[in-house]
């Protein structure tokens, strides 16, 4: 591919394998472009799907998936631990290879308008695209949920970038933007004692004086019966993936409690695994240019 843009849309939908795989389908099925992953969770209740191709290629495969999902995803009967407001809840463009942040902003308009247009979906434009202070980061946008958008849509400060001013009942409304790479990265902790989890969150989370490149809350993940600290890291050159988790791990260990394992949801640029590597092992005079598929394919 000549030009290269990421898209992540997170799906309302982590349980139904039949209209999990419909979902995907709407990538495959696309011209120019390449489904790189896809995982979802029960717990959450979300599925999250990574695709890249030129502008053409990923704008029409995001309406396809939000049209697809406005379709079989119905939000009046949605439960799940991960905070949401719509079958499609969040949708970010991301330049990879000869792409800028300009154009997954056009792209981010273009989507989001035709969304409200012929879906009657509410769209908002949050991080690089979005149209006030108010709407970058996207937690403000969602605060209230689907449950509570129904009166917050209607307060003129809340008013859609896109779309009716007053929710879909079955599809709710769809987060649109454009953004730097950022890690899905989760720790599951040896209790099922969300209160732990919350309290680790609000330890390391920008917002409340933790990093300042993390976002963070606890989970419960009911079907294993521990919980978890859930977040995105969205510089990981400014906050690596070892620092949270040696922080995390510290602030486990105040309360009695084992750190059991973590996961990566979706996609990982390889330099943070290698950061990963070269911390731990304390490898002296580390570079990129020592792994040896980087030589190869160089």
């Amino acid at each position: 591919m000549d030009q290269i843009i990421e898209c992540v849309p997170n799906f309302s939908e982590g349980r139904d394998q039949e209209k999990i795989a419909q979902l995907v389908k709407e990538v495959v099925s696309t011209e120019g472009v390449k489904l790189l992953d896809y995982s979802s969770d029960k717990d959450h209740n979300r599925t999250v799907i990574t695709f890249c191709g030129d502008a053409k290629g990923v704008k029409e495969a995001a309406f396809k998936l939000i049209k697809k999902a406005s379709e079989i995803i119905d939000m009046r009967y949605h439960k799940g631990e991960h905070p949401r407001i719509g079958a499609t809840d969040v949708v970010p463009f991301i330049p990879v290879k000869n792409a800028t942040m300009e154009e997954c902003i056009q792209i981010a308009r273009e989507v989001g308008e035709k969304v409200g247009r012929e879906l009657s979906i509410p769209v908002y434009l949050y991080e690089e695209a979005a149209t006030t202070p108010e709407r970058k980061n996207l937690e403000n946008i969602r605060r209230g949920e689907y449950e509570g958008f129904f009166e917050k849509i209607k307060q003129p400060e809340w008013k859609p970038d896109f779309g009716p001013q007053e929710m879909n009942p079955k599809s709710g409304a769809t987060v649109i933007g454009a953004r730097n790479f950022l890690i899905a990265y989760n720790v599951n902790l040896a209790t099922d004692n969300i209160d732990i989890a919350n309290k680790i969150a609000k330890a390391i989370r920008f917002s409340n004086g933790g990093y300042r490149y993390v976002k963070a809350m606890g989970v419960e993940l009911k079907e294993r019966g521990i919980v978890q600290v859930s977040m995105n890291l969205t510089d990981f050159n400014k906050t690596p993936i070892y620092r949270v988790f040696e922080t995390i791990k510290a602030e486990a260990s105040r309360y009695g409690v084992n750190v059991i394992g973590s996961e990566i949801i979706g996609l990982v640029p390889a330099k943070a695994l290698f950061d990963v590597a070269d911390y731990y092992l304390r490898i002296e005079n580390f570079s990129e240019n020592m792994v040896l598929e980087n030589r190869i394919y160089e």
